[in-house]
């Protein structure tokens, strides 16, 4: 289905790109929203109308609509929410019906399948129904294929015995495709064959594009990824590194196109290169070195299909080795190159685009306030927060000096003025140490090259607790440049775009150092006399005429206020909060598959955790409920059986008491007689006496 149309509004530049073409046309754009379609398709929409000659006087109206070269279409995997106003209209899920209609209303089809060979079967069909519409063109259309030169990947080279020589756009009909390219190839002839039907109708081009870097990176991203993170001490390279890459930077490859729809050159097939021809070696090299550690380790190439972030087209294309030129480029087209001899030599800039355009921006704090006040605790949140570096002075010097003496040790034969100048950097610190004189000027340079160090510039870093006064402050965050004359400016690579002070009473302060740990009391150096010295001094420079806070405030860096008042430790969710408010959402990578799933594996023990504790919980209580009611069972059964015994007690008692009356009145006073009758005979048989006794005396006489 179709979005709905939207107003163009053409990108806002300082020095707009003139399209020399009379009337606006309207360019069709395959996925317009991947990443080489995506910036094809601003750079095209930022042309505005310009002279159709070069002799003409070109006249500008960049804030007229109309002004805009090229109107957008084009296909997309994802329907936007607004995000891609550079497009006129979008199509999703168009069937071919529908997408043939689009087609034939366009001046332009764009197809680039450098990307995504999903596209080639819907590119050869395009091409093909355009070509079989020709007798129902309202005007003259033109096609361009943005192919890959991974068709030429195999070719035999241009002389067996020269190898330096370079393959041109003019011999292109020897080429020969990677295996894994064959159907570009393929497609790339059938676009040229039915160009050459009605050339003055129905115009087709191939361009065959190099690996696209810049902007936000897609083949090369990796390498910036892992250079920007600092994760790995050495960027991996897969190979040896010796191939020779055909590179073009994605806005020169815009302007490729817009020549070829301006100028319409004679030649339908032409090389898109720029002129560098830089090894993969040297590519990587220069991405780890301006974004890291600039240290790079070889790995063998099957390696490289066991990393997540590589698709299998990609490793195929830094595999391939080509020494290209772009004849017909330089010759017929006047493209206004941004990066003409490469990736390597515009280092600086790609990075720059780089971060730009992924919102890799460093975000650069600065804590201050009186010792004991929660300067450190802050700091750790914040880098936590953020994934910022957490830089102190004395952390920097003990670091730089373990680096200098590990510099001076493994130091060989071949550097010897390296390790005699870093013995001497080692010296002068471990004196500066000793000296105890405040901050020294060659304490301020190392802090100073570790707030310059690319881990700092990348990702940012909180300060803590540090400058403590105006001088340092200039001395840190300034920097001399001698062009002729010398020059001393506010360095903006290294400057915090944001202060915060803690701050709070001195009596809040004496009872936080009181309640201290004696480990940090000695680690931080709070003995009550040396505590008490050091706020004095804080409060003393707190009152100077040149404050660091002015330091700041003529800087334009607002300082941000924050009052500790609670007597327990800062509330750092309270902190926390305010300073998210003003410094904003982080500006990095966020967490990574494997963060992910360790956070998720992390979630899941902590669920099945609090599952089995409350699994727990529950038995105990069902097990205490049933002990309970054992207990009370037990209660009711010895309860009942009292009550029976007592009733049974009752019930014997009731049926003696006949008995008992009879053995009174007619047995005991005879039986007692008959005992005192044999007590008194002795008889050798006592039970055989008192038995007659008995039978004669009995009470009773019953007949005969």
């Amino acid at each position: 289905m179709a979005t709905a149309p939207r107003q163009q509004t053409a990108g806002v530049m300082a020095e707009p790109r003139i399209a020399r073409i009379k009337q606006p046309k309207k360019v069709f754009v395959n996925s317009i929203d991947s990443y080489s379609s995506k910036y094809i398709s601003k750079l095209l929409c930022e042309c505005v109308l310009g002279a159709a000659g070069p002799e003409e006087e070109v006249e500008e109206d960049q804030n007229h609509s109309s002004a805009a070269a090229f109107q957008l279409v084009g296909t997309v995997s994802h329907p936007s929410e607004g995000d891609r106003e550079y497009v006129l209209e979008e199509y999703f899920l168009l069937s071919r019906e529908e997408l043939l209609s689009k087609l034939m209303d366009c001046d332009v089809v764009l197809y680039n399948i450098s990307q995504h060979a999903e596209q080639l079967e819907e590119a050869l069909w395009a091409v093909s129904a355009l070509h079989n519409e020709m007798e129902h063109f309202s005007g003259p259309k033109l096609f361009i294929l943005i192919s890959t030169v991974m068709t030429w990947a195999c070719s035999k080279p241009v002389d067996p015995d020269d190898l330096e020589l370079p393959f041109t756009d003019e011999i292109f009909w020897s080429r020969r495709p990677h295996p894994n390219f064959k159907q570009h190839i393929d497609l790339e002839k059938r676009v040229v064959k039915m160009g050459k039907t009605n050339r003055m109708l129905f115009s087709t081009y191939v361009v065959a594009s190099g690996l696209q870097y810049g902007m936000g990176e897609q083949v090369f991203h990796y390498y910036f990824k892992n250079s920007w993170l600092g994760q790995e001490h050495e960027i991996s390279i897969f190979g040896d590194g010796k191939n020779i890459i055909p590179m073009i930077h994605i806005n020169d490859l815009a302007s490729v196109v817009q020549n070829i729809i301006e100028h319409q050159p004679k030649p339908y097939y032409l090389i898109a290169v720029d002129g560098s021809n830089n090894t993969m070696e040297q590519i990587v090299k220069a991405v780890a070195s301006e974004l890291g550690s600039g240290k790079i380790q070889k790995k063998p190439v099957d390696e490289a299909y066991l990393v997540q972030d590589f698709s299998v087209t990609e490793i195929d294309s830094m595999l391939v080795n080509l020494r290209m030129e772009a004849v017909h480029i330089k010759k017929l087209l006047s493209v206004s190159w941004l990066c003409e001899f490469g990736l390597v030599e515009n280092i600086e800039l790609v990075v720059e685009e780089y971060r730009q355009t992924r919102r890799l921006l460093p975000i650069r704090l600065c804590v201050l306030g009186p010792p004991a006040v929660g300067k450190s605790t802050i700091s750790k949140k914040i880098c936590e927060h953020y994934k910022l570096h957490h830089i102190t002075l004395k952390d920097t010097i003990s670091e730089t000096i373990s680096q200098l003496k590990a510099a001076v040790k493994n130091a060989g034969p071949d550097a010897k003025d390296s390790a005699a100048e870093a013995q001497e950097l080692l010296s002068s610190l471990k004196d500066a140490g000793e000296q105890n004189e405040g901050v020294l000027d060659e304490q301020l340079k190392v802090l100073k090259d570790k707030l310059m160090s690319n881990p700092c510039r990348n990702q940012g870093f909180v300060l803590d607790d540090f400058p403590k006064t105006y001088e340092q402050a200039k001395e840190l965050f300034e920097v001399e440049e001698h062009d002729g004359a010398s020059q001393t400016f506010y360095s903006r690579k290294i400057s915090p775009e944001f202060v915060l002070y803690l701050d709070a009473s001195d009596s809040f302060l004496m009872d936080r150092m009181i309640n201290l740990p004696e480990r940090l009391v000695q680690e931080h150096s709070y003995e009550p006399e040396l505590f008490l010295k050091r706020l004095a001094r804080y409060r003393e420079n707190s009152t100077d005429e040149e404050t660091v806070t002015n330091y700041f405030v003529e800087m334009d860096i607002s300082p941000l206020y924050l009052e500790i008042s609670s007597s327990d430790q800062p509330d750092c969710s309270l902190l926390m909060q305010k300073i998210v408010d003003t410094v904003g959402q982080p500006r990095n990578y966020g967490p990574s598959s494997r963060e992910v799933e360790e956070e998720e594996e992390r979630r899941k023990a902590e669920q099945r955790i609090r599952r089995e504790i409350q699994e727990r919980a529950e038995e105990e209580q069902k097990e205490a409920e049933e002990a309970r009611s054992r207990a009370e069972r037990w209660e009711e059964w010895i309860k009942s059986l009292e009550e029976v015994r007592q009733q049974e007690e009752e019930q014997l008692e009731a049926l003696s008491v006949p008995m008992r009356s009879y053995l009174m009145e007619h047995v005991l006073p005879t039986l007692t007689q008959g005992l005192t009758e044999c007590c008194r005979a002795h008889p050798q048989d006592p039970v055989d006496f008192l038995a007659e006794y008995l039978l004669k005396n009995n009470p009773f006489e019953y007949p005969q």
